[in-house]
């Protein structure tokens, strides 16, 4: 083979692993397991392993059971992700399972560090995503349908029915993150300031600070 024909194939080798290297939101692992110390004082990208682990690091019950909806967007989430079972640490997976109402809405929001797909188990729901040229793409998807969420572009989901609807979510990353658009604007620390919402949603700063009120999270009286 001449040297012409050897560099490449070095080049396309180089380029295929380079192209594996991107596909997955999480890096890959190195090793068999690595379950996460989450008391470590460590930084880093990810978590450091510790050293005593057992079968309970990789098993967790937090999704078998419905969870209240009788709340002010009539839907509940529960997480499994690296913070609920440690031993996903560097697997590049995880899972929720969200549950609604009739008339539940899990407000726009934003994964940054994964793709979602979800599964329905019961009822239906309508979802969608918007791309980066405000693009809706939306489904109704029915008990047993799955529909996914590209990483990072803004998707809500809602309850249309009158039925109960419940869904699992798999993520490819450990630690998906999710960002609630309305939350992020409105209630952030620090604030964002008011003539950055009034310009941008063309509302009078008495309309900003009533969203601000609506959506503040409620202090417990104890």
């Amino acid at each position: 083979m001449a040297t012409s024909d050897y560099g490449f194939m070095i080049v396309i080798m180089l380029i295929a692993i380079f192209m594996a290297s991107n596909t997955s939101a999480d890096p890959d692992l190195l090793q068999d397991v690595c379950v996460a110390d989450l008391s470590s004082g460590v930084k880093l990208n990810g978590f450091p392993c510790k050293s005593n682990i057992s079968a309970d690091d990789f098993f967790y019950a937090g999704l078998a059971k419905p969870t209240r909806t009788n709340n002010t967007l009539g839907v509940d989430i529960s997480r499994a992700t690296v913070h609920q079972m440690n031993g996903l640490n560097t697997l590049g997976v995880s899972m929720s399972r969200s549950d609604y109402a009739p008339g539940g809405v899990n407000p726009p929001h934003l994964h940054p560090r994964a793709t979602e797909i979800v599964f329905v188990l019961e009822g239906e729901l309508d979802v969608g995503f918007l791309t980066t040229d405000n693009k809706l793409f939306s489904k109704t998807i029915k008990k047993g349908e799955i529909f996914t969420f590209p990483r990072g572009l803004v998707h809500l989901q809602i309850n249309n029915g009158k039925v109960p609807a419940t869904t699992i979510g798999s993520f490819n990353s450990q630690l998906p993150g999710s960002l609630r658009v309305s939350n992020a604007l409105f209630t952030s620390s620090p604030s964002v300031e008011d003539a950055v919402l009034t310009k941008a949603f063309q509302i009078g700063t008495k309309q900003v600070e009533d969203i601000k009120s609506r959506l503040a999270p409620k202090k417990l009286n104890h």
